[in-house]
């Protein structure tokens, strides 16, 4: 593997990571390196989960010495800045400039958007941590793969969870005022509602926010709170929260409680309830190899940042060893990446629909102390497991694709 340094040293130092940490022995692999790209952020309120991305493909690389079916790995890592102009020149430079065959990444939503008319342009195959529904419903991008999650994907299963097992009948949404948040609110009021609950207010917090107590104050005539904030925001929020003194229960989608924040969560999160395409109280093996190899590499508990980037390149890997490691037709490469199926991966077993989006397991998980390891004294505990989750949920595919996309006012606020 030929990690290039001006565009990765610099976050590898930032996780306290040595060069030394990371060398693995030579690998002679068969013909021209395969190129491997990633889209990541290592600055600013979502940097947490774009720092993650980085570390579980480097633990993948090493775990299986820098090859991918028989050829070495050539990886570059750009950091987008968090924005759409800064992802547009990045994702440029990978494909022009270092001639990638695939593409990982990016982390946010309105930085996918901003570059999909690109990458349907340049042909070249795109595995997204980014949820944006439409990327694999409406408006298909036919280069573009999901292993991890649309916006609404675990919140459709959270509502479920809320309003049939918690009993929730009054809820209070609050998240970032942009298409993660959203996506993510549209997706739970539609299932909650269905399900015979309301939607009592919606409450949108720019991404970069000072202070979360004015709109924690908007909060009331609820028995709960949805809360969607991503990066490191849910600490944030969650403080802010319990310095109210508000004790309605709180439950959040796939960002909401992600095991990476779990050494940094105190008291104030305790019965957090979220739901999750990983989770790392998964007792499988291959969630434990790569737990294990995320500790070695980086001395850090991962959640599913990594988790679904690690999962990322094992479809790739897959993929190109269908193809006996030729990346040279772009056109047979996605249709061999959208073709994988796996069954021991850090989330448990997946596939993918004719979209390219995943249909997977995801974790119902309250936080809590029991059962808690790695060091740290809160953990996120699976309640319930909802099994083979499409992006459709339980509805008819056609009758979904006919109504418009999850927005911040569709569905609409009832009276």
């Amino acid at each position: 593997m030929s990690i290039k340094r001006r565009s990765v040293l610099k976050g590898m130092l930032a996780t306290g990571v040595s060069m030394a940490a990371l060398k693995a022995p030579a690998v002679h692999g068969q013909g021209a390196p395969f190129k491997l790209g990633l889209l990541t952020v290592k600055t600013g309120p979502l940097a947490q989960g774009g720092i993650q991305m980085e570390q579980g493909v480097l633990t993948w690389l090493k775990e299986k010495n820098n090859t991918m079916a028989g050829r070495k790995v050539e990886f570059f890592s750009a950091d987008t800045g968090g924005n759409p102009a800064g992802t547009k020149t990045k994702v440029q430079e990978l494909v022009e400039r270092d001639k990638v065959d695939v593409i990982l990444g990016p982390l946010a939503a309105f930085e996918l958007l901003a570059i999909t008319d690109y990458i349907i342009q340049a042909k070249t195959p795109l595995m997204s941590l980014a949820a944006a529904e439409d990327m694999t419903q409406r408006r298909p991008n036919p280069y573009f793969i999901r292993a991890s999650a649309t916006s609404g994907q675990a919140m459709h299963p959270m509502a479920d969870y809320a309003a049939k097992e918690l009993k929730l009948k009054r809820i209070v949404t609050v998240s970032e005022d942009f298409a993660f948040g959203h996506e993510q609110m549209g997706a739970f009021q539609q299932v909650f509602e269905d399900a015979g609950g309301r939607i009592a207010k919606k409450i949108w917090p720019p991404l970069v926010t000072p202070d979360y107590t004015p709109y924690i104050a908007q909060i009331s005539d609820c028995d709960g709170v949805c809360q969607g904030f991503a990066g490191s925001n849910p600490l944030r929020f969650m403080k802010a929260y319990a310095a109210a003194g508000l004790k309605f229960p709180v439950v959040g989608g796939e960002t909401a409680g992600d095991d990476a924040l779990l050494k940094s969560f105190g008291d104030e999160a305790l019965g957090l309830v979220s739901c999750c395409p990983y989770t790392l109280d998964l007792e499988t093996d291959g969630n434990k190899r790569f737990i294990d190899g995320m500790l070695k590499n980086f001395d850090t508990v991962p959640g599913q940042y990594a988790g679904l980037l690690y999962l990322n390149c094992m479809v790739v890997e897959a993929g190109l060893k269908s193809l006996n490691g030729d990346a040279s037709d772009k056109e047979k490469l996605i249709k061999a990446l959208r073709a994988v199926t796996l069954t021991d991966t850090p989330r448990g077993p997946v596939k993918f629909d004719h979209f390219g989006n995943v249909i997977g397991d995801f974790y119902i998980r309250k936080l809590g102390t029991d059962g808690a390891k790695y060091g740290l004294k809160y953990w996120n505990k699976t309640v319930k497991v909802y099994k083979d989750v499409s992006q459709f949920w339980t509805y008819d595919e056609k009758a979904f694709l006919a109504k418009p996309v999850y927005s911040r006012d569709n569905p609409p606020l009832k009276p």
